[in-house]
């Protein structure tokens, strides 16, 4: 049976980091899984990932020494059902805005009785090679909700309190936009929601993420009481490091 790091580590004192991966590749993903971090988030909220995407992308990466999770499109069951089979132990399920959505999230993570998810011996049981998968699978699965609108951010201790929910991350954007400060994340409103968010997290006793684009923001964030922080997007990463070697060479150039 698969051990879930992650899961392992939430529980450790040390601050963990990661970045998003959305290019949909599975060297890029190799190559984001080797590069030091703590952990990458394959992402198909905002990224062209399909199923068979995620599933050649944890092939990629499954000998690499960093942790993986997965966020959903959205916490349909179906979906993560799928995701679960080819292989994902932890789910960084998007816009969880009340603590039903979070039961039913859970609900979907974990086989019946005690859940909703669907048997089947897929790539997760080893293609039916691993004895006992059914039996601990539920003990190896992570549920991370997201927190990303004015109703997440009211209802985040009836969210923590929801058993089978494993951690919260903060979504600094989606949050700017529900404050009315769009594009800015920065904001110093927004800045203040999300280290009081944090800090509510925090004393609830679970785990609390969030992303962080600057070094000084992810201090402020860990100050508050993040304990696993996003530091990038592998998008951005590429669209910035391109342009600034395009500068270096093209720029003034008749």
């Amino acid at each position: 049976m698969p051990i879930n790091r992650f899961k392992r580590r939430l529980t450790e004192q040390a601050t963990t980091y990661g970045i998003f991966v959305s290019l949909a590749d599975p060297v890029c993903a190799e190559i984001s899984a080797n590069a030091g971090f703590d952990f990458i988030i394959i992402d198909t909220e905002h990224a062209p990932n399909d199923l068979r995407e995620v599933l050649v992308q944890l092939q990629a990466t499954q000998s690499a020494d960093c942790d993986v999770l997965v966020r959903p499109m959205t916490g349909d069951r179906t979906i993560i059902k799928r995701l679960l089979d080819v292989g994902a132990q932890t789910i960084l399920a998007p816009m969880v805005d009340d603590a039903d959505e979070a039961a039913e999230l859970v609900a979907s993570l974990r086989y019946p009785p005690e859940g909703k998810r669907g048997v089947a011996g897929g790539r997760a049981a080893g293609w039916g090679r691993v004895d006992d998968y059914f039996a601990k699978a539920d003990d190896q699965m992570c549920l991370v909700v997201q927190i990303e609108t004015a109703d997440g951010l009211a209802n985040i201790e009836a969210i923590s309190a929801v058993d089978g929910v494993d951690a919260l991350f903060v979504g600094p954007s989606d949050l700017a936009a529900a404050l009315g400060h769009r594009g800015q994340p920065g904001h110093p409103d927004v800045v203040a929601a999300v280290t009081d968010a944090l800090e509510r997290i925090a004393a609830t006793g679970k785990p609390a993420g969030v992303y962080a684009a600057t070094p000084d923001m992810a201090t402020r964030y860990e100050e508050a009481g993040a304990s696993f922080i996003t530091v990038g997007v592998d998008t951005y990463i590429l669209a910035k490091s391109t342009s600034a070697l395009a500068e270096q060479f093209i720029s003034g150039r008749p």
